[in-house]
């Protein structure tokens, strides 16, 4: 019995190991992060708290309709008169209710600017929503082509591997022939250990943009990324991209909204120097007949400050140096978007070099190798020849491989930048669920 469960788990771990990883597109990756990420759906419930901020405010300016009453039982009864034309003015057992309505009619127009700022705060909540689904796109967009780019250099390690194999066999055989000291087979395997602790960091390395991407996107499990179909097309020019960040990236848009709100500040706090004025109305039904057991009445009451002690001066300076440092923040969002836009700019031109020179410094290694073993193999020259060759291959090929990664990541990061990341990645619309394979 014991053996035949031991079996049973070996069999399920065997299918379990044996499952195939989830194959994921990078346009399944995109669509899904707008979906299931936690920093977007944070982000999206504060619009409704600002909606319901604003909802708030606006029944400050409807009417009001409420009902009061009371049940009283008193020590005594008293009456006037005898007879029929007796009057109580103190039942023994009294109630009363009022159905009143109150509609606030002026008050310095404070309730119109509250309302008017929530509005905004309203705008300032989508725009934040904008900003975080533009950090996660960047986010995931930057572990996935990390994870693509991962697996292709653990396919360059096994090239590199191949190549210190290669030169281990040919040492081998120069060492049985007698040709060759055992020093140049021992140089051989250090170069096939090297090579292979290389492999160790590259695979280490797609396993933590994998981790980053699993974290991201919410999904359990090996992820097959499967290489971009579509490409990052390239930014247009340096003033286009500024104009575009400073019309588009959200923290401007914030802090222009937040100009407006302090500036609502301002006029909202002036108007405490004017009168409030509201209007009452209600009717009334009460058990004691004196002065009317049922009755309605109208009022229109008004309060008019005379004098503050300066109360509302102080509050209108703050307000106004609020609105200052709302203006100096406007300033600077100009500003980083600008600066942010052109340091993205000179990244993104080294980055083209450095794919550029790494290009051609692979063709250059990939020649020197060849001719380098061709030599070796035919004993015209050494091992060590062979090994810095090699090793001058095995490292333009790591070259290529990081500058394309950094090209790629420094495209992506001047469109953030821009404020344009979902046009360079086609979003546009409703977000879709993509599932994943």
């Amino acid at each position: 019995m014991k053996r035949l469960t031991f079996i049973i788990i070996l069999a399920a771990l065997s299918i379990a190991v044996s499952l195939p990883a989830a194959t994921l597109t990078f346009e399944q990756a995109i669509r899904r992060s707008l979906e299931v990420n936690n920093d977007i759906q944070t982000s999206r419930s504060e619009i409704g708290v600002a909606e319901a901020n604003r909802a708030f405010l606006l029944s400050a300016v409807m009417p009001r309709i409420e009902v009061d009453g009371a049940l009283t039982r008193n020590s005594i009864e008293q009456r006037f008169g005898e007879g029929d034309e007796a009057l109580t003015i103190l039942p023994r057992n009294d109630w009363n209710y009022t159905v009143r309505l109150s509609q606030p009619v002026f008050a310095g127009r404070r309730e119109l600017r509250a309302y008017s700022q929530a509005k905004l705060g309203i705008e300032n909540a989508r725009e934040t929503e904008d900003a975080t689904e533009d950090a996660t796109l960047l986010r995931v967009a930057s572990s996935y082509l990390a994870l693509v780019n991962a697996e292709a250099r653990i396919e360059i390690e096994r090239r590199n591997i191949e190549l210190a194999e290669k030169r281990r066999a040919q040492a081998v055989a120069f060492y049985e022939a007698g040709e060759v000291t055992r020093v140049d087979v021992l140089r051989a395997e250090t170069a096939v250990k090297a090579a292979q602790r290389v492999m160790a960091g590259a695979e280490q390395s797609r396993e933590l943009a994998e981790s980053d991407l699993r974290q991201a996107l919410e999904i359990d499990g090996d992820i097959d990324a499967v290489p971009p179909e579509q490409k990052i097309p390239a930014p247009p020019d340096e003033a286009t991209l500024i104009a575009r960040a400073i019309a588009a990236r959200p923290d401007v848009d914030i802090a222009e909204n937040n100009v407006r709100i302090a500036d609502l500040e301002v006029k909202k706090q002036r108007g405490f120097w004017l009168p409030v004025i509201r209007f009452d109305g209600g009717w009334v039904n009460q058990r004691t007949p004196f002065p009317a057991a049922q009755y309605a009445y109208g009022a229109l009451r008004f309060n008019v400050p005379i004098f503050q002690s300066g109360e509302v001066f102080a509050r209108v300076a703050g307000a106004k140096e609020r609105e200052l440092q709302a203006e100096l923040a406007l300033q600077d969002a100009r500003l980083n978007a600008t600066e942010d836009v052109r340091q993205a700019l000179v990244a993104l031109r080294a980055a083209i070099t450095g794919l550029s020179l790494a290009t051609e410094q692979l063709e250059a290694a990939e020649a020197e190798y060849s001719q380098a073993f061709d030599l070796y193999r035919a004993q015209e020259a050494t091992s060590l020849d062979v090994s810095t060759s090699e090793t001058s291959l095995a490292d333009a090929r790591r070259a290529v491989a990081e500058e394309s990664l950094n090209r790629d990541l420094a495209e992506l990061r001047v469109w953030y930048a821009a404020g344009a990341i979902k046009e360079a990645l086609n979003v546009t619309g409703p977000t879709a669920v993509s599932g994943v394979n």
